[in-house]
């Protein structure tokens, strides 16, 4: 009887070192008993993992490029303040012979100022008279304007301008002459030496079969070309005081050498008066 119980002991021993003694091909046991699947659903996670930070990665870009795309805005604003300042508010060029073209100057106020300074220089002038406007440099504006004598101011009118001014004038005979662009010549004293300095003009530049006078009004009477042309032929103011300057000298000479001359009637008269005084 004791020998059976050691038995039982023994084989009881037995069963529980077996229990808990864990031996290594357990595990290969284990691993060799673990679902076909375990592996794809580790490689999906890992995939999905791989993604995840990819997508994370790309948002972390975007965020940092927004980022700096702010932090260089104002300097954008800047730079484009800084270029709008330095561009000229007005880029069309001004020149003499055409006065410019600001936006004042075809505006409203602006063209009845225009008006009014051109019914200023009819009310001074004498004689006026126009020729085309089209086809002349600046610098060949500048050189007529400079051989004009004094007191004849050139200028280039719109047509539109020009009829309103004339209106109700001594000129406004001038609206007959209104085709095409002109430069008129407000003439207040020398009229001969103003036409005679625009034909030198012609001359001088090579421009006598393009820029012929068109024509002029002097007393309220219009003329074509040959009528200016013909007015100025006559005698400039200069030429005028110098003839009658020359006259002046000579009356003296001459009223002193009738006198002085043999048997002239005015002579015996001075003599007779004499004696019949004595």
């Amino acid at each position: 009887h004791h020998h059976r119980r050691c038995h039982q002991h023994h084989q009881q021993e037995q069963e529980q070192h077996q229990h808990t003694h864990h031996h290594p091909l357990n595990d290969i046991v284990a691993i060799n008993q673990l679902p076909t699947n375990t592996t794809s659903s580790a490689s999906k996670d890992r995939s999905s993992y791989i993604v995840d930070k990819n997508h994370n990665k790309k948002q972390e870009t975007n965020t940092a490029i927004m980022v700096k795309s702010i932090s260089l805005l104002p300097l954008v604003v800047a730079g484009a303040a800084a270029f709008t300042a330095q561009q000229p508010l007005n880029t069309r060029t001004t020149t003499s012979l055409y006065g410019g073209s600001s936006g004042y100057a075809t505006s409203r106020a602006g063209k009845e100022e225009r008006v009014a300074t051109i019914k200023g220089l009819l009310e001074t002038s004498e004689m006026i008279f126009t020729v085309p406007a089209n086809s002349m440099t600046v610098q060949e504006s500048e050189k007529l304007r400079r051989s004009m004598p004094e007191g004849t101011t050139v200028s280039v009118i719109k047509n539109t301008l020009m009829n309103r001014a004339v209106d109700g004038t001594e000129f406004d005979s001038a609206s007959t002459l209104l085709k095409g662009a002109h430069m008129w010549f407000f003439i207040e004293d020398d009229i001969s030496a103003t036409i005679k300095a625009y034909s030198a003009f012609l001359k001088e530049t090579g421009k006598k079969e393009t820029h012929e006078i068109i024509g002029g009004v002097l007393e309220s009477t219009a003329y074509d070309a040959k009528g200016v042309d013909a007015i100025g032929k006559l005698p400039s103011k200069d030429e005028l005081y110098a003839k009658i300057a020359g006259a002046i000298k000579a009356v003296p000479t001459k009223v002193a050498r009738v006198i002085k001359a043999p048997g002239s009637k005015l002579a015996r008269a001075i003599k007779l008066a004499g004696e019949t005084k004595e």
